[in-house]
């Protein structure tokens, strides 16, 4: 929940922990550990959208400038979130640096709640039942799995990011004016 608002915890490393104390000691059923980590993940967005939507945007507006975020870069996140919102809402649940702070920019960038809340606890899900049983499924095997699998995934996250870096760069400016225009014209205007 903690990393899910903002925080940088290592959430995988929790549930992980958790499946297979599970595994080992059947203290704990695993059902109980994924439902606490999806209700973690999904209660800890919606805080850090909400603390997103009450003080991200004021502060981005201040002091975002510092850090690159330029008021037009702001009015292109709002854009960003209003047409592909649902997309990155439930795909940052799978990069670690996006889980952190994906919450938070939905709500500075105002995207709807009602559609953050589905694909945020579709994300929430997937990714934390996921791993919770995941890796119980897998038990003694993770070792063996995890690592070419988490460098596989690491790999194709890290070009997910490179090439969407680079696609907003070479775009940025005709994105920027479309966004413009649409906060001009008001959809983009406070939900």
């Amino acid at each position: 929940m903690a990393e899910s608002m903002g925080l940088p915890v290592p959430a995988e490393a929790c549930i992980i922990t958790a499946s297979l104390y599970t595994l080992k000691t059947h203290h704990l059923e695993i059902q109980w550990v994924a439902v606490a980590a999806i209700a973690g993940a999904v209660i800890g967005d919606n805080f850090g959208y909400l603390i997103g939507r009450k003080v991200g945007l004021p502060l981005l507006e201040k002091h975002g400038a510092k850090i690159g975020l330029t008021p037009n870069r702001l009015i292109l996140g709002q854009y960003l979130f209003h047409h592909h919102g649902s997309a990155i809402v439930f795909f940052g649940r799978f990069v670690s640096v996006m889980r952190v702070f994906v919450a938070l920019l939905a709500g500075a960038c105002r995207m709807h709640w009602p559609r953050f809340m589905l694909f945020n606890a579709l994300g929430g899900s997937c990714w934390a039942g996921g791993y919770a049983f995941g890796v119980y499924m897998l038990g003694r095997k993770i070792s063996q799995v995890s690592g070419p699998a988490g460098i596989a995934i690491g790999i194709a996250a890290a070009a997910c990011m490179v090439g969407t870096g680079l696609f907003l760069k070479k775009n940025e400016k005709q994105l920027t004016e479309k966004a413009l225009a649409e906060a001009k014209s008001g959809q983009l205007s406070a939900s």
